[in-house]
């Protein structure tokens, strides 16, 4: 198992370090004022008063030397940690050989596409083939676009608090206001059912009791005539969700749906893209509930510090996609190939020990939270798996009633003037994310932990 004191020397040891008065700094304003002038606000963070100028490790520095815990990993992207040597040290030897290949085979690529078929979940491991892309949101349209040619099907189901990308097919998928309200029409054919959210159950129900009624009724939807699904080529789904609240269903939910899929002749998509990459104490998220998906979309935390993201399909299934009828320009770059291949090294090896710590630091986290949140009103809910922990702040425990926006806010930059950077999520826009880099210490965990306590006890 990985020492602390190993995993110490990828970071700032000193985080949290504050060495302004006002945050943000005098440095960093220049550079927020800046990037107002001259970049679109439409990107996904927005106004966010933080400028990044160094990374290292579950660590950040920004222009005037403050120094922050980071739990956003780049939104789950940064799985080693930012900057590990081992990338850098891979991406600096595959710079000097190739760099940009045209959408041809290189030599990396190749290797990476057959790396990812090993570590991928039972029904895919080494029995797959691999669709590469830039972005997750590029693996959902690709994903999107083969669905019709293999089953010939036009429908898609998906589910409320999706998020699946903001092009234009994933964007028919992802249910968030934001992203939604102004530019339909959207990709015809998109049916959304409830997501299993036990903590808000939309048929009011209490779980294990409810018998699993939202399952259920996903089966009823597929299987049962006149309710409209009569062309359902695919089924896509979060294996724990993550805009819409780091949601994370019992296992037997994913089961239950797998089954309703088969009888329908449809095909079950896992969308990894934020849960995978062992963020969740397995590699893929999915196999928390042992379900072999047809298809799995992944990205983030695949790449490590790099652009890399994919659609890994079974092998009888991409057997009927037609050869150039996909291209990409930048799939498979040889540079963002050679990190990724190091960085899944990194989270394999050792018997995954990396992985296997992130389940033990999860639970010790979460078990940090309930006990802190025991005497705080304004903490309703602390759920997840690994180090994908949502944490939904309420008004009031009894009613659930969200908490109001302006106090979120609040609480966010109450964080950032402690040196914590955190990012909410949740259709209500009221659930804080604990995704941190896999190599955060337990000292940093703690530590972060207290000051989303004390921020919080304070609203």
């Amino acid at each position: 198992m990985l020492s602390e004191q190993e995993l110490a020397k990828l970071s700032y040891p000193e985080a949290p370090k504050m060495v302004t008065d006002r945050i943000p700094g005098l440095n960093t304003q220049a550079y927020l004022d800046g990037s107002v002038d001259f970049e679109s606000m439409a990107r996904g963070g927005g106004r966010f008063p933080l400028v990044f100028e160094e990374g290292k490790g579950a660590t950040i520095k920004d222009p005037d030397g403050n120094i922050y815990i980071d739990i956003t990993a780049g939104v789950a992207v940064n799985s080693v940690g930012r900057c590990h040597p081992r990338v850098i040290e891979a991406i600096q030897q595959q710079m000097c050989k190739l760099m940009h290949a045209i959408d041809f085979s290189n030599v990396r690529r190749t290797d990476l596409a057959r790396k990812v078929a090993e570590v991928m979940p039972i029904g895919l491991q080494n029995n797959c083939i691999t669709y590469f892309t830039q972005s997750g949101s590029g693996a959902v349209e690709t994903a999107l676009k083969f669905v019709r040619k293999i089953t010939g099907r036009t429908q898609v189901v998906a589910f409320h608090g999706a998020y699946h990308g903001v092009w234009f097919g994933g964007n028919s998928l992802t249910t968030g206001d934001q992203y939604r309200k102004g530019y339909g029409p959207f990709l015809p054919g998109v049916i959304h059912l409830p997501y299993p959210y036990c903590y808000r159950c939309c048929f009011g129900l209490e779980y294990p009791s409810c018998n699993l009624q939202c399952a259920q009724y996903v089966d009823y939807v597929l299987n049962t005539p006149y309710t409209g699904a009569d062309d359902v080529g695919a089924l896509i789904i979060e294996a724990q969700q993550g805009e819409g609240g780091y949601v994370a269903p019992p296992a037997e939910y994913f089961q239950i749906v797998k089954k309703a899929c088969e009888k329908h002749g449809a095909l079950y998509i896992s969308d990894e893209v934020q849960a995978g990459a062992g963020r969740t104490g397995k590699m893929w998220c999915i196999e928390h509930a042992g379900v072999e998906p047809d298809m799995l979309t992944w990205g983030k935390g695949m790449g490590g510090d790099m652009a890399m993201a994919g659609l890994t399909i079974r092998k009888d299934l991409a057997a009927q996609i037609d050869d150039y009828s996909q291209p990409n320009t930048f799939a498979g770059n040889a540079v963002a190939a050679a990190a990724s291949m190091t960085n899944i090294d990194i989270l394999t090896e050792n018997d995954s020990a990396l992985i296997k710590r992130a389940a033990e630091l999860g639970e010790e986290i979460q078990s940090w939270l309930k006990e802190g949140a025991a005497d705080i009103r304004v903490i309703g809910d602390v759920r997840g798996r690994g180090l994908m922990i949502g944490i939904e702040m309420v008004e009031d425990k009894e009613t659930r009633a969200p908490l109001a926006r302006e106090k979120v806010e609040q609480i966010l930059i109450g964080m950032l003037q402690k040196g914590l950077v955190m990012v909410p999520c949740g259709r209500y826009g009221n659930v804080f994310r604990f995704m941190p880099p896999l190599v955060l210490t337990r000292a940093h965990a703690r530590k972060a932990t207290e000051i989303l306590l004390e921020v919080s006890k304070s609203v």
